[in-house]
């Protein structure tokens, strides 16, 4: 199972990408809620993360979306500076903890 990551700015998204796969991890990103949809329709995700920068009716409605399609975390993120140890230190954890759940 894979993780998607749904970030309004691509820049960030592409950063979280690279230091969770570096770390092993099988993840995917996207910048709109639309593909977001179409990748979790597949039934291959079992973690979302979503962004600080999307809004609060978005983020809802994928949480919805999301409970209907098999994910089984949903992960509300802000990235901080340095955005590499934040991901290790607030991402990765609850990634492992689903996988294994």
């Amino acid at each position: 199972m894979k993780t998607l990551v749904l970030g309004r700015t691509p820049a960030r998204v592409t950063e979280v990408l690279a230091t969770l796969r570096a770390d092993g991890f099988d993840a995917e990103g996207v910048s709109a809620d639309d593909e977001a949809r179409k990748l979790l329709e597949t039934g291959r995700f079992a973690v979302l993360i979503i962004g600080g920068g999307v809004g609060s009716e978005s983020r809802a409605e994928l949480k919805r979306f999301a409970a209907r399609h098999q994910v089984r975390r949903v992960i509300d993120g802000a990235l901080t500076a340095p955005f590499d140890a934040y991901v290790r230190r607030e991402f990765e954890p609850l990634i492992r903890a689903a996988m294994d759940a």
